[in-house]
């Protein structure tokens, strides 16, 4: 039997499939397409998705292919700069393509030991006390301990749950692709910059091979949102806001994009779990999508790997939904927020206007921005210190850095004082006695995942502690 299938094998499905690879559960990733997707919807990565990179020493690869940004306009295209200050030692934005992340991921969980079966689609599930089985388009099936639905907003396997996806649908849709252009770089400078004064929507970015990634709303909602545009359709729309076409041909490939925001309603039933756009979809404003969707993979690996190895306290992967819900609620309001922003309506204008004056306040700016990032991200773990439920940042140690001491995804407990132990779950949790001046409390407990789970010098109150989050001590 399978330990875990994975639905999906986007950046979600991938970073799932190598979180639990490295507690050794047994991954199998499996993807309809016979093809990695050479569409670059998704532009950059996040601070936060940054940290979850040098957390598992993936860093180097994805700077080596990026390039780093500290610019303003992130929320809503409003704001000049960037702010200062932010809570973390990646204050930037990686500007890389989805399809090199998704190749750099793949890399990671092959490396790790997981499998890929591409041209491999999912069309049934069952499931019952010991398991799921999972039915293929090909008549076959597999079985495994646990399912997660990494499958997109059109998610399958959502839809086999019968979870309900409650929300708004479209009402505007947005034309983008990949393609060249003839007219010259003045021309369309020029016309950008005029019609952007009013939409936002619009535009062409240069890229590396001399093709534009262009964007231009369009003319109304798809019946079948399906059927990719046609060149004809962007060529129309760019004349109709831009009054030329720009003289664009030859497309790499094209797509739309709605304002539709849904929340899947449960993140799990039974031993079947959802996340990335299968768990919740919203308009790609801010650039927050495939960030949300690696930072799920992220709070649930080390859970289901727990729950998989037989150590998982309970409710500890209940508190995936319980965690990571209320950050995706919280996402989809900030994109309606923004999508209202970007309207070219009176009223909007108006309100973009006297909010465009407040950005320029730092801590209006950087509130908005820890929005954008995940930084301001807070898990409700109970009362206590200001650090409890916050991820840490990496910080430099006598040992070397933070994050290069969690590579293996274990807990780990960051100790200044020598006095405390984790002796019964050394198996699970690394102590690394530290005297760094960059760390102002005695001791700190953080999950696999980089969140703060407590903070305190006194070893009794640290052992009623771990086995909330760590199960029962060994002998």
């Amino acid at each position: 039997m399978i330990d875990v299938i994975v639905a999906g094998g986007g950046p979600t499905g991938l970073m799932l499939a190598a979180e639990l690879r490295l507690h050794g559960v047994h991954a199998v990733v499996l993807d309809k397409e016979a093809e990695p997707t050479r569409q670059s919807r998704a532009q950059g990565l996040h601070a936060r998705s940054v940290e979850v990179m040098d957390q598992r020493g993936l860093l180097e690869r994805f700077l080596a292919l990026g390039k780093q940004f500290r610019v303003g306009g992130f929320f809503a295209g409003l704001g000049t700069s960037w702010p200062e200050e932010l809570d973390t030692a990646h204050s930037y934005v990686l500007h890389i393509p989805q399809e090199v992340t998704e190749r750099l991921l793949t890399e990671h969980a092959l490396e790790l030991g997981a499998e890929l079966r591409r041209s491999c689609e999912l069309v049934g599930l069952s499931q019952d006390a010991d398991g799921v089985t999972v039915g293929l388009a090909d008549g076959t099936q597999l079985r495994s301990r646990y399912l997660v639905g990494c499958d997109g907003g059109r998610s399958t396997v959502r839809k086999l749950l019968g979870v309900g996806f409650p929300g708004e649908p479209s009402t505007v849709e947005t034309l983008l692709g990949v393609m060249e252009m003839t007219a010259s770089p003045e021309t369309l400078a020029a016309v950008t910059a005029e019609v952007r004064k009013t939409q936002l929507r619009f535009g062409a970015m240069p890229l590396a091979d001399g093709t534009f990634r262009v964007v231009v709303p369009a003319e109304g909602v798809a019946e079948d949102r399906t059927a990719a545009p046609t060149l004809d359709e962007f060529k129309q729309q760019l004349r109709a806001f831009g009054g030329t076409d720009f003289g664009v041909h030859s497309p790499r490939w094209l797509s739309r994009f709605g304002n539709a925001t849904r929340l899947a309603e449960r993140y799990r039933v039974g031993r079947v779990l959802l996340a990335g756009d299968a768990a919740h979809i919203h308009p790609p404003t801010g650039g927050q999508g495939l960030n949300l969707g690696v930072q799920d993979a992220f709070n649930l690996g080390w859970k289901l790997a727990a729950a998989v190895n037989g150590w998982a306290p309970e409710g500890l992967l209940d508190s995936y939904h319980d965690e990571r819900h209320p950050v995706a609620a919280a996402v989809l309001d900030n994109t309606r927020a923004q999508m209202e922003l970007m309207s070219p309506a009176p009223g909007a204008q108006a309100v973009r206007r006297l909010l465009a004056e407040l950005v320029e306040f730092e801590e209006v700016n950087r509130y908005l921005i820890e929005k954008i990032t995940a930084i301001g991200v807070r898990y409700d773990l109970g009362d206590g210190h200001q650090l409890l439920g916050r991820r840490m940042r990496d910080i430099e140690l006598k040992q070397g850095h933070l994050y290069g001491l969690m590579h293996a995804g274990r807990g780990l407990l960051l100790d200044r004082t020598g006095r405390l132990s984790v002796r019964g779950w050394a198996d699970r949790v690394d102590h690394v006695v530290d005297e760094s001046g960059q760390l102002d409390v005695p001791a700190v407990l953080l999950r696999p995942d980089g969140h703060v789970a407590w903070v305190g010098d006194d070893q009794q109150d640290l052992l009623d502690h771990l086995p909330r989050w760590f199960g029962t001590a060994t002998a």
